[in-house]
């Protein structure tokens, strides 16, 4: 587990009212679901060393699905709510990092495919942990102690924790596409009014959480989306630079 995260963890339960028993009690379901694989030296081959995109699903990620077709070859790790999006326009993500709550449709569909899904188990999605079982290739995290087949790489919302799982696995840069943060939410995140308050408090966890990251890392970080402390800023026009 990334030190410091437990502080961190704290912070999380006590700001959202979380349990970390219901937490450990559906990574414990995950972890009984999931068979043993080796999900974490395919990560390895695809991850280290090299450029990753990791792709969120707010405003900006209309303005960005030209830009990502470009890029073929590149790495692109994907929270789940972004992925419908990029399905439709022929990008394929070889690292899906869900909690399980994006389109089943679509996640059926990539399933299929050798896609890596990294499912993370906590509280509210004990029910939908069946689903791994459409998946080919798939590990699983959890926020609480990782165990057996369960992992924590740190992070909290699907967008951050890809920046982590590509930290963790000693990616080279990363550089965000969609993660914008802000108090906009985006269209492809499905988020109903109800919940608005609630997703904007994650965002901000989310926000933060990357922002301590910066200081730590080894990774170089690059963001195409809002400002991001600790994120250099680029545009479109500086990727090839950056990527090279």
């Amino acid at each position: 587990m990334i030190s410091g995260w437990k502080k961190r963890y704290s912070k999380i339960l006590k700001d959202f009212g979380y349990s970390e028993k219901k937490d450990t009690e559906s990574a414990i379901l995950l972890n009984s679901i999931l068979k043993k694989s080796d999900v974490n030296k395919k990560i390895i081959s695809l991850v280290k060393g090299k450029t990753v995109f990791v792709i969120g699903s707010g405003p900006s990620l209309s303005m960005a699905i030209p830009k990502l077709k470009k890029y073929k070859k590149i790495i692109k790790i994907a929270a789940d709510s972004s992925i419908k999006p990029l399905v439709e326009n022929g990008i394929i993500p070889d690292i899906v990092v869900t909690d399980l709550d994006g389109d089943e449709n679509t996640l059926k569909e990539i399933g299929k495919t050798n896609s890596i899904f990294v499912v993370h188990a906590h509280g509210d999605n004990a029910r939908r942990l069946e689903f791994v079982k459409e998946f080919k290739n798939c590990m699983g995290t959890t926020q609480s102690i990782p165990f057996s087949k369960i992992e924590n790489f740190g992070g909290f919302t699907d967008g951050d924790r890809g920046v982590f799982l590509a930290n963790h696995f000693q990616a080279k840069k990363v550089i965000l596409f969609g993660m914008d943060f802000g108090k906009q939410i985006g269209k492809f995140s499905k988020t109903k009014k109800s919940e608005r308050k609630i997703k904007l408090m994650k965002l901000k966890q989310g926000k933060s959480l990357l922002e301590w990251l910066s200081t730590f890392t080894k990774l170089e970080l690059f963001t195409t989306s809002k400002s991001i402390k600790g994120f250099e800023k680029i545009s479109y026009k500086e990727l090839d630079i950056i990527i090279t």
